[in-house]
Parts: structure tokens; sequence; C-alpha cells
């Protein structure tokens, strides 16, 4: 090589190295600067649940720490879908995130065309989970799972449960209770979860996987019955109550989750940014302390790990619609 090539490659590389460090600055101060206008956050449900709950929660507290408003806009249709694909075809700045359910991991194998694939979106951060819980109307005969399992072996097909919609984590619930169980039980779906414990109190269904908040003031009325928790750990909720797995249904776990997530291309330093704050904001003290009164449990996870998350839900919940043949569609 010359002495003129060896100059030349010389530059070459102090330019490319200049670039790169022009890169990293610039990336740096735009999430040093982020945000610098309203963000908003889209909730693929109607307003009043618990998800719609989580996100304005979240949403106030991240107003305060950026001095820019969180817009709540809530996206309902198509078991989370449209939300989540107005969220996908977002410009991919960081200024336009989802609250996401435990409906999107369910979506890509219960739905026959999904306008959107998992590549389209990266993971922020894991926010909340929290249990369903099985729980029989009192004229059950049973006070255990183990119980119930050996009354619906003895009476397939002739006992009920209820949930809010086909897709949701209470119908995912009971099919992953009847293929783990062995047992023949008729799926009742409701529009919303509510009416589908207020059948249940009624009599017109045996049993549902109900949202904690929804079912415990009427267990501890007595007009239900729990029986379990559908969360692998115990809930601080009701530490005295059982998970499924220690009730004798070995391997079961279908917790309710939400986190937040963002169109795929969203530039690292933002990413890692909205999950600082978001994360920072979970373990605010008043923020733990409102959510443990709506039974929900925080998490604040790194991106990687909730991402992690996400693909190990859509695997096993692929197997459970596989399984039980079920469609939305």
């Amino acid at each position: 090589m010359t002495t003129a090539e060896s100059a030349a490659k010389r530059q070459l590389l102090a330019l490319a190295a200049g670039t790169c460090v022009m890169i990293f600055v610039s990336g740096g101060a735009a999430a040093q600067s982020f945000p610098s206008k309203p963000v908003r956050m889209i909730v693929p449900l109607a307003p009043g649940g618990s998800t719609d709950v989580l996100a304005r929660l979240i949403g106030a507290k991240l107003t305060e720490l950026w001095s820019q408003n969180v817009i709540v806009e809530n996206k309902p249709g198509g078991g989370t879908s449209i939300g989540v694909e107005y969220v996908a075809r977002a410009p991919a700045d960081g200024y336009t995130i989802l609250m996401v359910t435990s409906a999107y991991a369910v979506n890509f194998s219960l739905m026959q065309k999904v306008p959107f694939k998992p590549a389209d979106l990266t993971a922020l951060s894991n926010a909340a989970q929290t249990p369903n819980v099985l729980a029989v109307h009192p004229s059950l005969p049973v006070k255990s799972v183990k119980e119930l399992i050996a009354m619906l072996k003895a009476r397939p097909g002739q006992l009920t449960f209820s949930s809010g919609g086909v897709g949701g984590s209470t119908h995912l619930a009971g099919e992953l209770f009847k293929l783990l169980s062995q047992v023949d039980l008729v799926h009742v779906p409701y529009k919303g979860g509510s009416p589908a414990v207020t059948d249940l109190v009624a009599g017109q269904v045996s049993m549902t996987f109900g949202n904690l908040t929804t079912v415990l003031p009427f267990a501890r009325a007595g007009r239900l019955r729990a029986l379990a928790v559908t969360s692998a750990k115990r809930s601080p909720v009701l530490p005295e109550m059982p998970t499924m797995a220690e009730a004798g249904v070995p391997g079961f776990e279908a917790a309710t989750w939400n986190g937040l997530i963002a169109p795929a291309a969203v530039p690292a330093e933002i990413v890692g940014k909205l999950n600082a704050d978001i994360v920072r904001v979970l373990n605010m003290p008043d923020v733990r302390e409102k959510l443990a009164a709506n039974a929900l449990e925080p998490i604040g996870d790194s991106p990687a790990a909730f991402q992690a998350f996400i693909n190990a839900e859509i695997a096993r919940w692929a197997k459970v619609v596989k399984m039980a043949n079920l469609t939305a569609d």
C-alpha cells in the first residue's frame, strides 16, 4: 500500500468514526429532549376497565415527569386488534404508544387474519398483572378445585362457565382448565367481564374465571364461592387463596397482564427513555398503592425482558388455541 493510499484509508476511518460519534451524540440528545410534544397512549379497549384505569394512572404520572401531556385515547374493537394496528402503523418516533393487554398475545393464533405481526411492534415495559379467580355459584356443592373437577367428570357437558368474550383472558383460562383437567365444560361468552360475573351471581351459569376486582366483592358477600387464583403465585390481595396449581391443576397459569409497546422502528435511545420513565412511575409509592387497591401487581421490567415474555405468551397460547380448536372469526 502506498503512502497516499494509507493516508486516504486513515481519512476514511476517521470520517466513519466521526459519523458514528455524531449519530451517538444525536441519538442521546434526542432521548434527552424527548418528549418535546404531547404523547398519545392508545388503549385498545373501551373506557372504564382495569386496562383503561392503569393507562390513565401511568399517563398522569408521565405527564408530571415530562411536563408534556400524555393523552389517553380509547380505540376498542376487533379483540384489541384495531388499537394495536393503529399503533403498529403510527410514526416510529415514540409519540404514539400502546397499553397492550393479554389478548394481544392470543390474537396471533386465535384470529385467521391479523393485520399486523409481532415484528411490527417493540416492547417498552410490562406494567402490571392481576390474577383471575375461579369462582362457582354457591349452589354447587364443591369447596375446592379437586371437588369441582370430580363433579365435572361425573357430569360431562352439563355445567357451564362464563367469560367476557371469545379469546379474552377469562375464556382462555377456562379452556386451559378444560385441557389440563380433562373435563367437558360448556363455554358461555358475554360482552364483557362484568355481565359474565353478574349472570353467575344470578345462577345462570355454573362458574367463571373472572377478574379478581370484579369477583372479590361477591365472594366476600357470600354470593360466589372463590376456589383459586389463576396466577403462578398467590395474590397479595388474597394470600389465603391457593393458586390453581396448588389446588390440583399442575402447570396452570393464566394471569391477565398489561404492558406498554411502541412501533418497531422507534430509536433505541427513545425506547430506553420511555422504559426508564415507565419503570420509575411504577415504583412510585402512591402508584403502587393505587394499583394494589385495584388488585393490580406492578411489574416494570426491561424492554428485552418484556419482549421475551410476550414471545413466550404468544407460543404458549397458540398451543392452547390449537388444542381447543378455537377461532374468533
